[in-house]
């Protein structure tokens, strides 16, 4: 590689190949960025799982941009990826193996001694896990669309293991693990199962060809681990979370609302959000796991959503690692992406001001779009009912959102038409109506059977009747005949007048989740073949108050105009 100079920038010669030695001995190989000339310069350590070359470039610069800007960019293999000696253990290592890189980076020729730590997914999830270690030259952090609990929002969700993405993905480490074993036939072999995943076979969770190499990748201990097992918590950075409070970082947060690891980014944001912790920005724009375009899906969301994320990345590590004033707050702050008004919609504190819609319908909610409804008023009759039928040959499919195929806000119409999903709509707003935060659903059901799933989805309606997916969230539902909640994902837009919000629930997901098979028995080990159909009832009326619960900013609304359409 020969020397890149831009105006302003520095000079960056090609990457020097050097190791390091953990303490029990393995050897880690990295690539390291330098500017030719000047120094010392601050540290930024990437520690990557798919191999140090492709150092998150599909949607960062490269590091020989950020080396131009003034840092030591440290691109290093964890254990058992790359070309870094030892087995990859998911989460076992990240806490140790992080904290004595760090160290080690900070004692690099022409360091300041100061580190920072950037990237996304995998990356972001080992710089948690790195601040949890002895690691005292650790002074700024940016994780981007990561997980906070190992187990709940990484491998299931509400109870329900989430088969589509842990599949794929299981497929992912597994095909690599092989790679760096020299096992070229298994690697072909899974090579081949990731261009088309085996989601339907005996065992909807259990294909053949992850059964042939379970012991490639870390997806048999999540499907038989129980939930009590100590496994989880020593690999999920959220369950040490007094820890890496205490020690104050800056930490630049992103997530993105149709990421499928976003419920874990909000949850590290909550609980890193308060005076016990460092400065915090997080930034929520309208991004799949992999960010930052402004075009997403079908839908163009406007230039300001392809937001220039690595001028943003330099601007916060010149502040807490070049002492530069660049204005970043030492409390918190939140920037949510607007999808409706196209635009940042800058926060003091996450939105907080809950109320809801309450279900209405006349018992044809599944057939007739127009039957179920979304009312601001509490209903006046006593109780009625909607019946969602689940039938396990023709699951209700995932689409769209964070964990559709492909994901985003795809138009789920043809979806919501199905006679196994029911539907509830308000009518068209007269003006701007915005929400900002969390979404959830309170659903009173009862089923014919021991178990069922509720599958809830939050919509845009235009007004040519397109349905544009906003939000969802899934929920296995055990042995309960009553109040049901169902945490959804939260979102962030402001809806034109003649629009509609549009809340859809089915029994099914398939195959972002396994089929419940209706029988009270494990869905990740029961044979499609015992799968029952299942009737579940959604109970409305003033007995039975079924809810939309949103959020609006406060006050209700940040658009000129805007409408207050929630019952008080």
């Amino acid at each position: 590689m020969t020397s890149i100079s831009a105006t302003g920038l520095l000079k960056v010669g090609p990457p020097e190949q050097v190791s390091m030695r953990t303490s029990d001995g393995t050897r880690l190989d990295a690539d390291i960025y330098r500017p030719q000339t000047g120094g010392p310069y601050p540290v930024l350590l990437q520690r990557q799982a798919y191999g140090r070359s492709i150092a998150c470039t599909i949607c960062y610069a490269h590091p020989s941009w950020y080396a131009a800007h003034g840092y030591i960019v440290v691109v290093q293999d964890i254990r058992g990826r790359g070309t870094s000696e030892g087995k990859f253990v998911l989460g076992a290592n990240d806490i140790s193996d992080g904290a004595e890189a760090v160290e080690w980076a900070a004692k690099l020729p022409g360091s300041t001694g100061e580190v920072g730590m950037y990237g996304f997914s995998y990356q972001a999830y080992n710089q948690l896990m790195a601040a949890l270690g002895d690691s005292p030259s650790l002074k700024a952090l940016a994780p981007a669309m990561f997980a906070w609990k190992l187990r709940e929002d990484w491998a299931y969700e509400n109870g329900a293991f989430r088969l589509g993405g842990a599949l794929a993905w299981a497929i992912q480490i597994a095909a690599e693990t092989a790679r760096h074993a020299g096992d070229r036939a298994a690697y072909v072999e899974l090579l081949g199962a990731s261009r088309s995943v085996p989601y339907l076979e005996d065992v909807f969770c259990r294909p053949a060809i992850i059964e042939k190499h379970r012991d490639l990748s870390h997806y048999h201990r999540w499907l038989d681990t129980r939930p009590d097992d100590p496994y989880w918590t020593k690999a999920s950075a959220g369950a040490h979370s007094a820890a890496l409070k205490k020690r104050k970082l800056p930490i630049l947060a992103i997530g993105g609302w149709f990421d499928s690891l976003l419920k874990g980014t909000l949850a590290g944001i909550s609980e890193l959000a308060d005076a016990d912790a460092g400065p915090l920005l997080s930034v929520i724009g309208p991004w799949t796991h992999f960010p930052w375009d402004r075009k997403v899906g079908p839908l163009d969301f406007g230039p300001e959503a392809a937001r220039n994320m690595d001028e943003l990345h330099v601007r916060w590590f010149d502040q807490w690692l070049k002492g530069k004033d660049n204005g970043f707050s030492q409390t918190q702050s939140h920037e949510l992406y607007d999808m409706g008004a196209r635009q940042w919609r800058k926060f003091s504190k996450w939105p907080d001001a809950k109320t809801g819609f309450f279900l209405e319908g006349g018992g044809r909610a599944s057939i007739d779009l127009g039957d179920g409804s979304l009312a601001a008023n509490a209903p006046a009759h006593d109780a009625r009912y909607e019946c969602l039928v689940q039938d396990p040959w023709r699951p209700a499919p995932a689409v769209g959102g964070s964990f559709g195929g492909p994901p985003g806000p795809t138009d789920r119409s043809g979806v919501d038409a199905r006679g196994d999903v029911l539907t509830f709509t308000t009518a068209p707003f007269e003006r701007p109506f915005t929400i900002a935060g969390d979404v959830q659903a309170r659903l009173y059901a009862e089923s014919d059977g021991p178990s069922f799933d509720l599958c809830c989805t939050l919509s845009r309606v235009t007004a040519n009747g397109q349905s544009f997916v906003l939000c969802e969230g899934f929920r296995k539902v055990d042995h309960v005949d009553g109040l049901v909640e169902i945490p959804m994902r939260a979102t962030c837009i402001t809806l034109a007048p003649g629009e509609s919000l549009r809340l859809s629930i089915a029994g099914a997901a398939f195959p972002a989740i396994p089929v419940n098979p209706g029988t009270g028995d494990d869905p990740t080990r029961t044979p499609s073949v015992k799968a029952r159909i299942t009737t579940t009832r959604i109970l409305h009326g003033s007995k039975h108050p079924s809810q939309l619960i949103l959020t609006q900013p406060d006050p209700p609304a940040q658009t000129p105009g805007a409408q207050s359409y929630f019952a008080k």
